[in-house]
């Protein structure tokens, strides 16, 4: 009888891999979600941001060539009674980051991102390739 462990790092890393970067290191267990999928156009980054507005959402690429996506939610209430005195006062505050390392085929100025749902989406596009033909025929002069 053959038995199977299964860790927290049974994927294989490739499962871990972006654009042949290891970026997903997850030190917390608090951190969204994301997908990440590749298609014909580029790439697309999902991350579940519930409860997030574009205005507490930040994307940029930063001076080394990373995409870095950052959110920041500060929540605050509070009951006072007629002098003042707090009856309740609830707070929270919430800080998310992550970096990815970019490739060098990436569009960086069609970049693109929008809050819908409760999740952030990105767009990366890749630079179109354009197909040389192989074979040719050389006039003789």
């Amino acid at each position: 009888m053959t038995i199977i462990r299964r860790t927290n790092n049974w994927l294989p890393s490739v499962f871990n891999d972006f654009f042949g970067n290891e970026w997903m290191e997850n030190n917390s267990k608090s951190v969204p979600a994301i997908n990440i999928q590749q298609n014909e156009n580029g790439f697309t980054v999902e991350v579940a941001a519930p409860g997030m507005t574009k205005e507490d959402c930040n994307v940029k690429i930063d001076d080394d060539n990373n995409l870095v996506i950052d959110f920041e939610k500060r929540n605050q209430s509070e009951e006072k009674d007629k002098k003042g005195t707090y009856l309740r006062r609830e707070f929270s505050y919430s800080r998310f980051q992550k970096t990815m390392i970019l490739p060098d085929n990436i569009e960086k100025e069609n970049i693109s991102a929008k809050v819908e749902n409760g999740v952030l989406t990105v767009e990366i596009p890749t630079v179109k390739e354009e197909k040389v033909p192989v074979s040719r025929l050389i006039e003789i002069q």
